[in-house]
């Protein structure tokens, strides 16, 4: 086994698609010459040349408006968003045009665009680098939204995304890049929409998925080394579909749950999925869902961060008032 970080598990599941689909097509800001700002990208132009992997103006809403025509013309693209935080100018594409065009066409027209993402805090970046759209893509319907917390999944959701017919909002926890893991590449992880238990536990549960599924681990071993309780922690992977089955599941082992993201609280992924538990599993609940989150504010300047972005000692603050509820 190689030590395979997350950001060389992108680029290797992007190198494999290529080598197995000539239809797979790269476009974004400095995606080509540079390898991405990230290096996410990095040597693919060279290998598979300008006319598959194109550096494109900056100009988002353009990058998905071409991945929408190239799509239609019977390629399978993946657009680049440079940051998370400059997305929004392709939003309207993106809700008006890549999550309708399936049930706009009755079901004819294939939709096969995964749009990378680079997203969250905890790198030190300036306004508009750091933020958690989750929530803006995951309700438009007609769109699958997923994100990996680990170099295995990282490879194996983008993978299935290109090979899928839909659209996929695909978003990489930009602070997990270097994250590393011993791996044999190519592998096969579970399929989109399928959650996944990271450690079983049996006094609460602990949801996250992306950047705070680190997070969440750390917290659970803290809470077992403080003899505080057994967390049993869920890897989401994916917000849409979300596996309602495995959190039902979960909360009836451990009767609490808490959920953790770095998006803010109000209207987020957790406010979706308190309410679902809540209508499944209310009688194998001893306390009420509740979530630690970033805070309902614009994201703050780097220096304030470690201060909005959940820790450790936030989450075992508030799984201690599970506890004592």
């Amino acid at each position: 086994m190689a030590s395979v970080t997350m950001a060389k598990a992108l680029n290797t599941a992007m190198r494999d698609a290529m080598e197995a689909d000539d239809r797979v097509v790269l476009l974004g800001e400095d995606v080509g010459t540079l390898g991405g700002v990230f290096r996410i990208t990095d040597g693919l132009q060279k290998d598979f040349g300008e006319h598959r992997v194109m550096d494109t103006p900056l100009a988002e809403s353009a990058i998905m408006g071409i991945s929408i025509g190239l799509a239609m013309r019977g390629y399978r693209p993946v657009p680049e968003m440079q940051f998370d935080g400059f997305s929004y100018p392709a939003l309207d594409q993106v809700i008006s045009h890549l999550a309708k065009y399936r049930n706009r066409s009755r079901g004819t027209q294939a939709m096969p665009v995964v749009c990378r993402i680079p997203y969250g805090g905890g790198i030190g970046a300036v306004e508009h680098h750091s933020e958690s759209p989750e929530t803006y893509y995951a309700h438009t319907a007609g769109l699958k939204v997923v994100t990996p917390s680990s170099p295995a999944d990282a490879y194996s959701l983008l993978r299935q995304s290109i090979d899928a017919e839909d659209p996929v909002i695909f978003l990489e926890p930009k602070r997990r890049y270097w994250l590393k893991q011993e791996l044999d590449l190519p592998v096969t992880t579970e399929p989109i929409g399928r959650a996944r238990v990271l450690r079983e536990g049996s006094d609460l549960t602990l949801v996250a998925y992306g950047p705070m599924v680190k997070v969440a681990m750390d917290t659970a071993t803290a809470a077992a080394e403080d003899g505080l309780a057994s967390l049993e922690v869920i890897d989401l992977r994916s917000l849409v579909p979300l596996d309602e089955e495995a959190l039902v599941a979960s909360v009836e082992r451990t009767g609490r749950m808490v959920v953790v993201h770095e998006a803010p609280e109000f209207l987020g992924m957790g406010a979706e999925i308190a309410a679902r538990v809540t209508e499944q599993a209310f009688l194998s609940l001893e306390a009420p869902v509740l979530r630690c989150t970033g805070l309902d504010i614009p994201y703050p300047p780097a220096k304030l961060e470690e201060a909005h972005l959940p820790g450790v000692d936030r989450v075992l603050w508030t799984v201690q008032r599970s506890l004592d509820f």
